[in-house]
C-alpha cells in the first residue's frame, strides 16, 4: 500500500528519551506547539526540567498551533432548514468528533461564534500527506483517526507537574508514548450512520516503512508503532548530524505519528483523511468541564493497576475516576475487549453530554471546555475544521455506531508476549463492507456461502438462547451472526437469567471470544464440557434486552449504537 508523502512536522521540546511502550494500562496524544501570543515566543517544551525557548528555524517541521480561523464578519446566519433525509445524512459527524474534544461545538449552529473563538488555540501537526495510502471511498466518506495517548505532557509539550500526575493516577514516564486508544471513524456521505471502529491495543500488525523517514519494523503490537518510529527517527537524525534537541523532538514526533497513520492504512486498506488526538490531561479536564458522565457497572471493581474502584450500578464519573474507568483492563472478564466497550460507552455519553443544552447554554462549562481543548487536543495541520463544521451546522443528535475490528485469538504467542491476532484481509473486508464495496480477493477465496473476510467465522456454529421477554431476540441475533459469516445453529428460549454469557467447549475459548467481539462485547465467557469444539451457545440475559452499552433491542443491531449507549443512565443496561 502506498503511503502518503512525508511532510515535516513534529513536536518541540526536550523530553526524556522515548521508549517503546510497555503493556501497562494506559489511557487517552502526542504533544505539539501552540500559537504564541502576539509578540511573544513559543510556549514551553516538553522535558523534565526548565523549558528553554527554541530558536527559530527555517523548516516548517513542527507541531504548531492552527492560525486563528475566526471569521472577520459576524457569525454566519443559520442556514435554511433542510429535509429530514438530508439532516440524517449529516448526523453522524456531530457525535464522532465529540468523542475526543469540544470540537462538537463546531457542529452546533447555535454556538458558532463560541466555537470560532476556540479554533485559534488548537495545536496542529503536519502528519497527513497528499494522496493517502489506501482506497478512496466512492461516496466521499471521510476517515478520521482518533488517538488517545498516555502522555505526561500537555499538547504544547509542557511536562505535567507531579501533583497533576498524582491526581491523574498517571505515574511517571514509563508509558508516555503508549497509544492505547485507537478509533478510526468513518463519516459517510450517503445518509447512513457514522461508524467508529476500535483497534485493541495488543493487535499484532505489520508496522510498515514510511517514505525515507521510518524503515518499518515488521510485526509488533499496534500500540508500539508510534514509539518505535519516534525512537528510530531520532537516532537517524542524530546520525545525520542534527544536534538541536528541539529540532530532534519536532521531527521524531512527526515520524511517530505518520508511522502510526501508515500502519492503520496498511491494515485497513483505507486512506486516513484527518488525525485528532487527546492526552490524559485532556480527557480528565473535558470530563470535569461537562460535569461527568453517567455509567453503569455490572459488578463492583477494585483494580490497583488503573486505580478503578467503583461499586456496582449507576454512577457519575469524572476526572481521575473517568480515566480509571476507561483505562482498566485487568480484572475484567474479557480484558481489553471489555475496556474497548467501556471507552465506547463513555465517549458516546460524553458526546451527548457536550451537545446537551445544559452544557452549551452554560457559559462556565463552555469556557472550561474550550480551555481543555486548547491544552490537550492535537489536530492534523491540513484539517480545516471551520469548513468541515460549516457543512454540518444543521446536524442534530448523535448517530454513530461503534464496532471492534475483526480479530482472532487473544493469546497469540509473539516475541512481544501475548498479543491479539488480526488478519489484514478480514480487516480490509470489514472496512470494504461498510461502504458496500467488493471484498478483497484471495488465492483461496471462501465458498459462496461464506461472506468474504469471515472465513474463520464459518468454522464456528452458534446457537442462540433468549432468556428475556423480548420476542424474536434470539432469531435476530442469530441472523446478525450468520450475516457475519458464522454458521447458524438454532434459536430458542431458555430459563431466565440476568447476565448474558457465551458458553464454549473445553479448550475452545477463542471461538467464544470471536463471537463476543462480533456482538460488541459485554458477555461473560463460560466453559461448558457438554459442548464440542467449534460449537458455542449465546445466552441473552436481561442486560441485553434493553438499553445499555451493548443494547440488543429493539434494533436488530449489535453495533454499540451511540445514542443507545448515551441513554445508559436511564436504562437497566450495564457494562463489565
Amino acid at each position: 500500500m502506498d503511503n502518503r508523502p512525508p511532510r515535516p512536522g513534529g513536536n518541540q521540546g526536550r523530553p526524556a528519551r522515548p521508549r517503546v511502550p510497555s503493556t501497562r494500562d494506559a489511557g487517552p496524544p502526542p504533544p505539539g506547539r501552540r500559537q504564541p501570543p502576539p509578540g511573544g515566543q513559543p510556549g514551553g517544551q516538553p522535558g523534565r526540567g526548565a523549558a528553554p525557548q527554541p530558536r527559530r528555524r527555517p523548516t516548517d517541521a513542527r507541531w504548531e498551533p492552527r492560525p486563528s480561523e475566526r471569521p472577520r464578519q459576524p457569525a454566519p446566519a443559520r442556514p435554511k432548514p433542510i429535509s429530514p433525509g438530508r439532516r440524517n445524512a449529516l448526523t453522524g459527524g456531530k457525535t464522532v468528533l465529540g468523542l475526543v474534544s469540544a470540537l462538537v461545538l463546531a457542529f452546533t449552529g447555535y454556538y458558532w461564534g463560541v466555537y470560532a473563538d476556540t479554533t485559534g488555540g488548537f495545536t496542529t501537526a503536519d502528519v497527513i500527506g497528499e494522496g493517502g495510502g489506501g482506497e478512496r471511498p466512492a461516496d466521499g466518506a471521510v476517515d478520521i483517526l482518533l488517538v488517545g495517548m498516555d502522555s505526561r505532557t500537555d499538547a504544547q509539550g509542557k511536562p505535567l507537574p507531579k501533583e497533576k500526575l498524582a491526581e491523574l493516577s498517571a505515574g511517571q514516564s514509563d508509558g508516555e508514548l503508549n497509544t492505547d486508544t485507537l478509533i478510526l471513524v468513518r463519516i459517510p456521505n450517503d445518509g447512513s450512520k457514522a461508524i467508529g471502529v476500535s483497534f485493541p491495543r495488543d493487535s499484532y500488525v505489520e508496522i510498515p516503512p514510511v517514505g525515507n523517514e521510518s524503515p518499518g519494523f515488521g510485526r509488533h503490537k499496534i500500540n508500539s508503532a508510534y514509539a518505535r518510529a519516534k525512537l528510530a527517527g531520532m537516532e537517524k537524525l542524530r546520525k545525520e548530524g542534527v544536534t538541536d534537541q528541539a529540532d530532534l523532538e519536532v521531527r521524531s514526533n512527526q515520524v511517530g505519528a505518520k508511522t502510526l497513520i501508515g500502519t492503520l492504512q496498511k491494515l485497513t486498506g483505507v486512506t486516513i483523511d484527518h488525525y485528532a488526538a487527546v492526552n490524559l490531561l485532556g480527557f480528565y479536564d473535558i470530563s470535569k468541564a461537562i460535569g461527568g458522565i453517567d455509567v453503569c457497572l455490572n459488578g463492583p471493581v477494585n483494580d490497583r493497576y488503573s486505580g478503578a474502584k467503583f461499586p456496582a450500578g449507576q454512577q457519575i464519573l469524572q476526572g481521575a475516576q473517568a480515566l480509571a474507568f476507561v483505562r482498566q483492563r485487568h480484572g475484567l472478564p474479557n480484558g481489553d475487549l471489555d475496556r474497548i466497550v467501556r471507552q465506547q460507552v463513555f465517549m458516546s455519553g460524553m458526546a451527548k453530554k457536550v451537545l446537551s443544552s445544559g452544557t452549551l447554554t452554560d457559559s462556565d462549562k463552555r469556557t472550561a471546555l474550550a480551555d481543555a481543548v486548547r491544552k490537550s487536543v492535537v489536530l492534523d495541520k491540513n484539517w480545516n475544521v471551520i469548513d468541515f463544521a460549516t457543512k454540518m451546522q444543521t446536524i442534530s443528535g448523535g448517530n454513530v455506531d461503534f464496532r471492534t475490528v475483526p480479530h482472532g485469538r487473544l493469546d497469540l504467542n509473539t516475541s512481544d508476549g501475548d498479543a491479539i491476532e488480526v488478519i489484514p484481509r478480514d480487516v480490509q473486508g470489514f472496512f470494504k463492507s461498510m461502504l458496500g464495496g467488493q471484498q478483497p480477493t484471495s488465492e483461496s477465496p471462501p465458498t459462496s456461502s461464506t461472506p468474504p473476510g469471515n472465513a474463520q467465522n464459518a468454522a464456528i456454529t452458534v446457537d442462540v438462547r433468549n432468556t428475556t421477554t423480548v420476542d424474536g431476540l434470539a432469531n435476530r441475533i442469530l441472523t446478525e451472526l450468520t450475516n457475519q459469516g458464522f454458521t447458524g445453529g438454532t434459536a430458542d428460549t431458555a430459563k431466565s437469567r440476568s447476565k448474558s454469557a457465551i458458553q464454549y467447549a473445553k479448550g475452545d475459548r477463542a471461538s467464544a471470544e470471536r463471537v463476543a467481539a462480533a456482538l460488541g462485547g459485554g458477555f461473560a465467557l463460560e466453559q461448558d464440557t457438554s459442548l464440542s469444539k467449534g460449537k458455542v451457545v449465546v445466552l441473552l440475559g436481561k442486560d441485553k434486552a434493553t438499553g445499555g452499552g451493548n443494547r440488543l433491542a429493539p434494533e436488530p443491531l449489535l453495533q454499540l449504537n451511540g445514542p443507545a449507549m448515551a441513554a445508559q443512565p436511564n436504562s437497566p443496561g450495564c457494562v463489565n
